[in-house]
């Protein structure tokens, strides 16, 4: 199954336009495979509650590590509920062969409703190993190796540090399409050729 998934405040952007391309690619390749489609953005995932803080604490108090133990941890009507909304996006999750998340880079990190699904998805000392992580992402600068703003990317460092911390997943692939910020801003006007460069590159990585 791929699950997928767009962080995007624009309906229209290069993040999106990057992992529909990825999409489209991989569901041509695999007709008869599931495809789950969830748009953050547009329907938001709930911010954690203090109930699920609470069955986080029941999951490692009793050292549960196998993820369809996590329901034991239900005890209270409040965190019941925050099982409820969580479990169909863990759900999706646990099911999927391949997640791919189509983000921009908002304030050098990730947009806050993509933050709020890893957190409804978290639990401690879980593991998705065994799956692939895909992010197609969307920067307004350049932040790649040898940079000048290559150290205040919180974006890729992050997700790769939490895929491999909270999920014990290496098999992580980043798609970046740089500079788009060179379309808008005038003193970025001389670097519209290089984020087209840029652009050209990521949908052909995502294609293929």
């Amino acid at each position: 199954m791929l699950l997928h998934l767009d962080a995007s405040a624009r309906r229209t952007s290069f993040s999106r336009e990057l992992s529909k391309t990825y999409a489209d690619a991989w569901r041509a390749a695999r007709p008869d495979a599931p495809y789950v489609y969830r748009d953050l953005a547009a329907d938001p995932v709930p911010h954690i509650t203090e109930a699920w803080t609470e069955l986080c604490d029941y999951v490692l108090a009793h050292e549960i590590t196998d993820i369809s133990r996590y329901h034991e941890a239900v005890g209270t009507p409040a965190q019941q509920q925050a099982w409820d909304t969580l479990r169909p996006l863990l759900d999706e999750v646990v099911a999927a062969e391949v997640v791919l998340i189509g983000t921009p880079m908002y304030n050098y990190s990730i947009p806050s409703s993509l933050k709020a699904w890893l957190d409804q998805i978290t639990f401690p000392k879980m593991s998705l190993r065994g799956r692939r992580f895909v992010v197609a992402s969307a920067r307004g600068g350049a932040y790649g190796p040898g940079t000048v703003r290559e150290p205040m990317d919180h974006q890729e460092r992050y997700l790769r540090d939490f895929f491999q911390g909270h999920f014990n997943v290496e098999d992580v692939a980043f798609i970046n399409t740089e500079l788009a910020n060179a379309l808008v801003d005038p003193r970025l006007a001389h670097l519209r050729e290089q984020h087209e460069e840029s652009r050209r590159a990521a949908l052909k990585e995502a294609a293929q």
